[in-house]
């Protein structure tokens, strides 16, 4: 297959992407390079260009003869959708329903969607299952559901096959080096606590050691990278036209804050000095997924089930590429 990623020259488009191209498929990765990276992506795979330009994007499906697409290219930053949800309506909704509209145009019918777990906002029920009510209390996670609801709607009306996976905690790089994290800002804890190591951070700091688990911090379910690939592309196989599909995508094993710092200093060899914090509003206590459907409908099984494996892969990125991409 040619397959356009949008998105693809971020975090886990760029994991994807690589995927894909050593499965065989014809890769061709759309990006604006706003928070994505050219050194994520061989240069003769790259086209520059806004998500929200219809009409180069119909242009890049028809010259590659594009056969389906993966969408990575939205804003993923909590606090940012809060404080500038105009942002993320922009570039999370209008630019991707552009993108929808541009796939009827080229009869591009295949899609999958990168959604998240912030689709649920606080559940009630842990490990949480797909049927769980979709309550986001942001605007990030508003948006992803304002997206799967226009999916579903596409495919009713005219024929859009679809798969919207919702991510837990991605974490991790590439074993095989050369692509891994690389934000700014950098929001995502294990970064962020081997940025301690690497001396770059004085400490990290906790949010919070009063919530209701056996530790008192914070729980997440963390999945590796490269199984969030794997699971992208079992999806292109199952998508059928008209009809969509949503599954969770986690290991099922929940890890709290300090299990992780305490992971990253038995790889690292680092102390790790660690700070108190204040709770951050709108931090649920647990999210863990019930990720069976996707096994089930996917025959999806995550390779990184431990905390562990996952930081040291991330760790090799970092201590290779200490300032990122920026090398």
């Amino acid at each position: 297959m040619n397959i356009l990623v949008v998105g693809g020259a971020g975090y886990v488009g760029s994991h994807c992407a690589r995927l894909l191209r050593e499965q065989g498929h014809g890769v061709f990765v759309y990006d604006n390079l706003s928070r994505g990276h050219r050194g994520a992506v061989p240069d003769d795979r790259l086209i520059v260009g806004e998500a929200s330009d219809r009409a180069l994007l119909v242009r890049t499906m028809q010259e590659h003869q594009i056969d389906a697409v993966m969408h990575f290219a939205a804003f993923a930053l909590v606090n940012e959708s809060v404080n500038d949800p105009a942002l993320y309506y922009r570039n999370n909704v209008i630019a991707a329903l552009e993108l929808l509209d541009a796939m009827r145009e080229a009869k591009v019918m295949k899609l999958v969607f990168s959604s998240t777990t912030a689709t649920y906002g606080e559940p009630d029920t842990v490990p949480i299952p797909e049927t769980t009510p979709q309550n986001p209390i942001n605007p990030y996670g508003f948006t992803k559901l304002v997206m799967e609801q226009a999916m579903a709607d596409y495919a009713a009306a005219y024929g859009l096959g679809y798969a919207a996976l919702r991510y837990f905690n991605a974490a991790g790089a590439s074993p095989a080096g050369g692509i891994g994290e690389d934000h700014d800002p950098e929001s995502h804890l294990i970064p962020i606590v081997l940025q301690v190591a690497l001396g770059q951070r004085d400490a990290i700091t906790i949010f919070g050691d009063d919530y209701p688990t056996p530790d008192g911090t914070c729980i997440r379910d963390y999945v590796h990278v490269d199984d969030l690939g794997a699971a992208h592309l079992a999806a292109l196989d199952r998508i059928e036209a008209g009809r969509g599909l949503c599954v969770n995508l986690g290991t099922g094993n929940g890890y709290s804050v300090r299990q992780v710092v305490e992971a990253c200093r038995q790889v690292t060899g680092h102390p790790i000095p660690e700070v108190m914090g204040e709770r951050r509003a709108g931090d649920p206590p647990e999210l863990v997924a019930d990720a069976r459907l996707a096994k089930q409908l996917l025959g999806w099984m995550p390779q990184y089930t431990d905390v562990k494996s996952i930081v040291e892969t991330a760790w090799n990125w970092h201590q290779s590429h200490p300032h990122g991409y920026k090398q």
